[in-house]
């Protein structure tokens, strides 16, 4: 941790829809202008690569996976978060042998990558169709304790589960961000999930005492329209930052995490756990 215990955050949200190396050079010039309004811990959109390849079922898209070592993407946000003195989350298609992934590399703000998270929950539904892609993540919740903060990363669907926020605030996570790419739903085109996408986030803010970073891309990509809203809120559920539907940009807040410490345990929602009484959390149909 740094002498200070103010840390800005910032959300980077843009269209996605072009090459890899169109992407990759928006969503670097973006992390360039988060951190020169002095931004430390900077969050980019999940797959930020490329467009969202699982609207559909395709075996075509496995060519775009990579391992972990040796990624193109990671070595040059690696070397870009030295440049800066910024940590960042970077969302790829990770390949392990024979099994696929939707990963997330974990770069702290000296450059070195502190480890790899594997997306849990894996969303199966009209123009989400990851369960063909990506096999349930082996890596648990963690905290990465970069030289900014304690930081939980979560993978989009993650975000809807209040398990998985939970167990990163126990791993000693400070900050929850989430890196996403939601949108449209094309079986029912008058459903707009963008409200409750947030306050389920909101929520995770309140119950866990803890400040949330979200970023989503925005854009029409093939009929799914990508809703932005990327917003950072701090541990009372307050946006403290927020985009709009379709602007690129970035959000940028700051949070005092020592404020956040002090209210966490006033609130003693960690002091008045019961988790002996939990026991049906841990099974698939709540009997124990």
């Amino acid at each position: 941790m740094s002498a200070s215990d103010n840390v800005t955050l910032a959300a980077v949200q843009c269209a996605l829809g072009g090459t890899v190396e169109e992407n990759v050079a928006k969503v670097e010039a973006l992390v360039r202008e988060a951190a020169g309004r002095g931004a430390t811990v900077i969050l980019p959109p999940e797959l930020f690569e490329g467009p969202y390849f699982c609207t559909k079922e395709s075996d075509e898209f496995f060519a775009w996976a990579r391992p972990a070592e040796g990624h193109p993407t990671i070595a040059r946000f690696s070397a870009l978060a030295k440049e800066l003195g910024v940590a960042i989350p970077v969302s790829f298609f990770e390949r392990a042998g024979p099994a696929y992934y939707n990963s997330l590399a974990m770069v702290d703000a000296d450059g070195t990558v502190m480890g790899i998270y594997r997306k849990s929950h894996i969303p199966d539904g009209p123009g989400y169709e990851e369960k063909f892609y990506f096999r349930p993540g082996d890596t648990g919740f963690l905290a990465w304790r970069t030289k900014s903060a304690p930081l939980g990363v979560g993978i989009c669907w993650d975000q809807w589960f209040p398990e998985a926020a939970r167990a990163m605030l126990l791993a000693g996570a400070d900050i929850l961000l989430y890196p996403t790419a939601i949108g449209s739903e094309p079986e029912n085109p008058s459903l707009d999930t963008r409200g409750i996408w947030q306050r389920a986030m909101l929520g995770h803010a309140v119950s866990n005492v803890v400040p949330v970073v979200a970023a989503n891309r925005v854009g029409n990509e093939g009929g799914q329209v990508f809703y932005g809203s990327s917003f950072i809120a701090n541990q009372r559920g307050v946006k403290l930052a927020e985009l709009s539907r379709d602007e690129e940009g970035v959000a940028v807040a700051t949070v005092d995490l020592a404020a956040v410490r002090r209210e966490r345990a006033s609130w003693g929602f960690f002091r008045d756990r019961r988790p002996e009484l939990y026991a049906s959390l841990t099974t698939g149909d709540g009997r124990h």
